[in-house]
């Protein structure tokens, strides 16, 4: 199951799963739908606890916003010199570095 975050409001991959789920339970109510739901949804909360133990999805995105700073800054400075580059990339990555420690002392829930 991939991505609990989505954009424009629309349903992550999981919730998906788990609403057909609840959907299936709740026009059966047979024992082994409810059992598929419970089963769907106790992954979820797993991954989502997981993610928020781990910080994972957020040094994810952290990464992301690091590589698409640099990816602007060179787009917008063409003629930047190696050792600019250079110096903007290592600018970046402290950000980025010093964005994962702080998820170290980050409330958990």
């Amino acid at each position: 199951m991939s991505g609990s975050g989505t954009s424009g409001g629309e349903m992550s991959t999981a919730q998906l799963f788990q609403q057909m789920a609840l959907l299936r339970w709740l026009t059966s109510q047979t024992e082994e739908d409810r059992r598929i739901l419970t089963a769907v949804t106790g992954v979820q909360v797993g991954r989502e606890l997981l993610n928020r133990i781990t910080g994972q999805d957020k040094v994810d995105a952290y990464k992301r916003e690091c590589i698409l700073s640099v990816a602007e800054f060179v787009r917008g400075n063409p003629r930047a010199s190696p050792a600019a580059i250079n110096a903007e990339v290592e600018k970046r990555v402290l950000t980025f570095a010093a964005r994962v420690k702080a998820l170290e002392t980050a409330p958990i829930l």
